[in-house]
């Protein structure tokens, strides 16, 4: 069933990254000024595993696995900008899809949509990525691409020590 963003709502892509949990503080700090809730999309692929043809079935995870993986890499972000309490006005929302797709669709009507970004342009690539760029392209809402923090903020604001999420995507 998909259920799109409220018209008081935020949307806010959540991928792991640090610059994600950079849009995700943002967002909850907006949130509580325009009294608005935090939807946090991550939205995930079945990807087939690049392994040898002659490579057990067993190596390879099933879309259920991945989606597992997906959800738990959600709720991982959320805890690391959280911590054990995560705000009551924010909702994890798991959707499967291409990000750029589900994240456009699941802002329609939405106040806005934030997305995280390098702060720089890092390494010589672009400071917001293609899924920032398609979704700048094609939402109809306004998009805020919030720079990752050199040194991320708690919601208490007290600077932490950044911390490393793995997720399984290269």
């Amino acid at each position: 069933m998909t259920q799109l963003a409220a018209g008081n709502s935020i949307v806010v892509g959540v991928d792991g990254s640090e610059a994600s949990m950079a849009a995700l503080l943002w967002a909850t700090r907006q949130a509580r000024a325009l009294e608005a809730d935090v939807a946090a999309m991550h939205a995930w692929e079945p990807a087939e595993p690049r392994l040898a043809p002659y490579a057990p079935a067993s190596a390879r995870p099933t879309a259920a696995e991945q989606r597992d993986r997906a959800a738990q890499l959600l709720a991982s972000t959320l805890r690391e900008v959280f911590g054990p309490r995560i705000d009551n006005a924010v909702r994890a929302v798991l959707l499967e899809g291409p990000p750029e797709r589900v994240l456009v669709q699941q802002a329609r009507g939405a106040l806005l949509l934030a997305l995280g970004r390098t702060a720089h342009g890092q390494y010589g690539q672009p400071a917001i990525g293609a899924v920032g760029r398609a979704c700048l392209r094609n939402a109809t809402v306004p998009v805020q691409a919030v720079p990752a923090a050199a040194r991320p903020v708690s919601p208490l604001g007290t600077a932490e020590a950044p911390r490393l999420i793995r997720s399984g995507a290269a």
